[in-house]
């Protein structure tokens, strides 16, 4: 359905999205809480959209967000990846988990094996995070991820901080460190 490569980590696979993620993807965007910080809760027809051009910015751009996937189960937890919206400074690492499926380090696995593909394959480093000032998850994952606060901004009307990720290869120790290459 999309041109993504699979990405295998210890406890994930990360690979392009299907037709059965659609109502996973639809129930984050119209029942999560966290939705607030990614301009709030939208309807069916907002998730079909969203879920429709991300397929088309594989398409497009050659990479976009994978559906992470839990490598025993096969069950979709969220999706990682690099997003390049019109006006958009450069080509943004994001992560959105589903609910349930928080607080386990997926994201953190999920982007470190983003990171490195994007750097080692498509030559995008070092990547930027736009993540809204009062989302303290994303804060807390970037900093774990060794990226840094650059600037404070305002994109597609939104107030955002920019974080800076490591390079390719100055992120090999942090993910080796954290074992989430497998």
């Amino acid at each position: 359905m999309t041109p993504a490569p699979t990405l295998t980590t210890a406890r994930l696979v990360l690979r392009g999205p299907q037709k059965r993620d659609l109502a996973a993807f639809t129930a984050w965007v119209t029942q999560s809480a966290r939705m607030d910080a990614v301009g709030g809760a939208g309807t069916e027809r907002d998730a079909w959209r969203g879920f429709i051009a991300g397929i088309g910015h594989w398409q497009w751009h050659g990479y976009g967000f994978f559906t992470v996937t839990e490598r025993d189960s096969g069950i979709a937890t969220g999706r990682v990846g690099i997003v390049n919206h019109i006006e958009w400074p450069q080509p943004e690492m994001a992560w959105h988990m589903f609910d349930g499926f928080e607080g386990r380090s997926y994201a953190f696995e999920a982007a470190c094996a983003v990171r490195d593909w994007a750097g080692r394959t498509l030559g995008l480093e070092p990547l930027i995070s736009l993540i809204a000032p009062e989302n303290t998850r994303s804060i807390a994952l970037a900093t774990r991820l060794g990226a840094t606060e650059e600037r404070r901004d305002v994109v597609d009307g939104e107030k955002c901080i920019v974080f800076r990720h490591l390079s390719y290869n100055d992120s090999r120790a942090v993910t080796q460190a954290a074992g989430a290459i497998a």
